[in-house]
């Protein structure tokens, strides 16, 4: 599913109700970016996505879970060219 993002970008996969609301199942995006404006990002692209998928959402950096800070923080992640980004909502089965 992944791929290596052009220069000067990094990797977002969508799963799940990101990629429906998206339409994607991944896509490049500049870097870099302050992990704390991720969110803001991707409302910009895709108005609507923050409260309906992203507040309840598990983010993973390089496959690592992280939290994703409200605002810019002393000393926060940076994604920088090339660094994968994944996108987990909740899922639930019957």
């Amino acid at each position: 599913m992944s791929s290596t993002p052009p220069p000067g970008h990094f990797q977002i996969l969508y799963f799940a109700l990101a990629s429906s609301l998206t339409g994607k199942d991944a896509e490049p995006l500049p870097a870099p970016l302050p992990l704390s404006q991720l969110f803001s990002k991707l409302e910009e692209l895709y108005p609507g996505i923050k409260s309906q998928v992203l507040e309840s959402s598990l983010v993973t950096v390089n496959m690592e879970y992280v939290d994703v800070p409200s605002r810019g923080e002393e000393g926060e992640a940076v994604l920088q060219e090339g660094d994968e980004v994944a996108i987990i909502p909740p899922v639930s089965s019957g």
